[in-house]
């Protein structure tokens, strides 16, 4: 193998490696806030005494009647798929940027479409788990009464196949939702970041890297939670069992609007926002600062 070759193989390994644990920190953090989102996602009816409608109250509900276990439904598939998807995330992220550089485009263009293609990639590697994960978290059941994640995913599979209704169903919203994410989210970020000037101080340079991803992270969901509300439709359970109401995203889209309002394309915003502005913020500083310690290191 060439030096070259080796060299190539290092990096993406840290680049692994430092994605890896960037997306574990900010899931083992975030994820309560995660099942409170797609709570808020699936919900029609608000005059439900068993509605959510605050996210205070949501915790209160979900603590009261599930437990704290409940705040960790569906956990189990994202951390199986974050090394692979926060590799993909930012390795493609990286790969894309630099074949972008070889065309005549200025940087904040290169770093806006390496993004999209990161998420449009990452995407396709996280779509199943995503279709796995949504399914456990809006099951109300106490966690010890619920199937277990590799249960749950056989039964998929088993009435519904490994298709577009199966364990691949709603890849359009979610292609939607994350090419959009982080489009904005690594756009931002790298477009901010070398504007404002770094500092010499390690504290006032955390807090400088922080507050750029948190604003990034907040951003990327604000712009990206109509084909969030889709995707949790389409995943999740329908209103009427054994009749699909919700099947392609834009049709999903429409019919929430149509049926709902525009802010229904909003639901979850709050949890949502409460979860990747500083999740957006630690995942890239974890990255970057696990990064570093690995070329020195490694």
């Amino acid at each position: 193998m060439s030096a070259s070759n080796v060299s190539l193989l290092h990096e993406t390994s840290r680049q692994v490696a430092a994605g890896g644990s960037a997306g574990l920190v900010e899931i083992c953090l975030m994820h309560p806030l995660d099942v409170v989102k797609t709570r808020f996602q699936v919900q029609r009816n608000v005059t439900d005494p068993q509605s959510y409608r605050t996210v205070r109250g949501s915790f209160q509900m979900i603590f009261r009647t599930e437990g704290l276990f409940g705040f960790y439904k569906g956990i189990i598939p994202p951390i199986l798929a974050e090394t692979p998807k926060r590799a993909v995330k930012f390795s493609t992220f990286e790969l894309y940027k630099k074949f972008l550089g070889y065309m005549s485009l200025s940087p904040g263009l290169t770093f806006l479409i390496a993004g999209l293609g990161s998420g449009l990639t990452e995407a396709v590697v996280v779509n199943p788990f995503e279709v796995v994960k949504v399914g456990l978290q809006v099951n109300r059941k106490l966690f010890k009464e619920q199937p277990s994640t590799f249960a749950y995913a056989r039964q998929i599979i088993k009435k519904e196949g490994l298709g577009f209704q199966g364990l691949n169903k709603g890849l359009t919203a979610t292609l939607g939702r994350h090419g959009i994410f982080n489009m904005v989210y690594f756009g931002f970020y790298h477009n901010v970041k070398n504007i404002i000037p770094s500092s010499k101080d390690p504290t006032l340079e955390f807090l400088r890297k922080f507050g750029i991803g948190f604003v990034s992270g907040t951003m990327g969901s604000v712009f990206n939670i109509p084909f969030d509300v889709a995707k949790s439709r389409i995943q999740g359970p329908q209103p009427v069992p054994g009749e699909i109401k919700y099947r392609s995203c834009f049709k999903t889209m429409e019919m929430i609007y149509r049926e709902e309002g525009i802010l229904a394309l909003y639901k979850g915003l709050v949890p949502k926002v409460m979860r990747l502005g500083p999740g957006g913020g630690v995942m890239l500083l974890v990255y970057e600062y696990t990064y570093a310690w690995l070329q020195e290191n490694w």
